[in-house]
């Protein structure tokens, strides 16, 4: 439904898109994953019409989309400042895109009171922005974005203002609302437990190229190089080996000896950090009483978890 071709986009010497490639199918939810100054944003912002590339091309069902305005796209558009119009009511707010259209009022009437439904804000037209709370305002502008019913939606950091529990739950509802709808979706994140959550597939990014691509589970146990298994949280990486989260454990009769150097609390767990007799630094965590600084341990890492990784610079 979507492809990009070889886009590149420089801004003085920086390189913000390398000759960039990808496509959305119908339907498809792709989470653009990656840090901050990776590209991301300037994907999104190049996909939607926002900016021009440098170089390349965006073509939708084949068509090329060069000098089409966003508003002529067909897309749907969602930021993390929603920019909801303060002095106007929720459903005024939701109807203002079909309003601009010049959409009959009767069937725009319908539409909000359709779009309302889904996100889970029936009911509510009259009510004043102000009195919204932060989750109930994302959904406002979720609704504001499909009541037009765009074939592909396009999300940047939609959650990041939100705390992590509101994000957890509210990125779960967006997929079923996404699916149910059968639109099609770029969600750009840097956080990849919401992209894990979101997507069909993940893409993740740096520095204007692409590590890697692929379903939430294949990135997770595979990542392709240091880079991505460092970025999705994996804390033992080092001489092309990677071992997966809950691969290390505490074992009273592991072959692994070392010395306790660090300890964290984390809410639910502990994180250990252990230095092994040979130097290397493994981590494992404890679902209750750690063991303490300086102490000894035996540790058991789990074969299965063990990845071998291609090297990668640091980020």
């Amino acid at each position: 439904m979507l492809v990009f071709e070889d886009l590149r986009r420089t801004y003085g010497e920086t390189v913000a898109l390398a000759d960039l490639g990808g496509s959305v199918a119908d339907g498809e939810i792709v989470a653009i994953l990656g840090p901050s100054g990776c590209g991301k944003t300037t994907l999104l912002r190049i996909l939607a019409g926002l900016e021009e590339p440098d170089a390349g091309r965006v073509l939708s069902d084949g068509v090329d989309l060069a000098g089409v305005p966003p508003d002529r796209r067909g897309f749907g558009l969602m930021f993390q400042d929603h920019l909801l119009f303060p002095h106007r009511t929720v459903g005024e707010n939701v109807a203002f895109g079909l309003r601009m259209a010049g959409m009959p009022i009767d069937e725009r009437r319908s539409r909000v009171a359709d779009v309302m439904d889904v996100v889970g804000l029936a009911g509510m037209d009259d009510r004043s922005i102000a009195t919204l709370s932060g989750g109930e305002q994302q959904r406002v502008a979720l609704a504001r974005a499909l009541a037009p019913r765009p074939r592909l939606l396009m999300l940047d950091e939609p959650l990041g203002s939100l705390d992590r529990s509101l994000r957890e739950r509210l990125v779960t509802e967006l997929r079923e609302i996404l699916k149910e709808l059968g639109i099609a979706a770029i969600y750009v994140t840097h956080d990849q437990d919401e992209a894990c959550t979101i997507a069909d597939s993940v893409v993740v990014m740096r520095a204007g190229r692409v590590e890697q691509q692929g379903t939430p589970p294949s990135v997770w146990h595979r990542p392709a190089n240091a880079f991505v298994a460092r970025f999705l949280g994996w804390a033992d990486v080092a001489d092309g080996i990677g071992i997966r989260p809950g691969g290390v454990r505490l074992d009273p009769d592991g072959d692994v000896h070392g010395i306790v150097h660090r300890i964290g609390f984390r809410g639910d767990h502990f994180v250990v950090g252990v230095t092994t007799v040979d130097g290397r630094a493994l981590t494992t965590s404890v679902a209750d009483t750690p063991p303490e600084s300086g102490e000894r341990v035996r540790l058991t890492v789990d074969a299965d978890a063990v990845v071998q990784l291609s090297e990668s610079e640091e980020f």
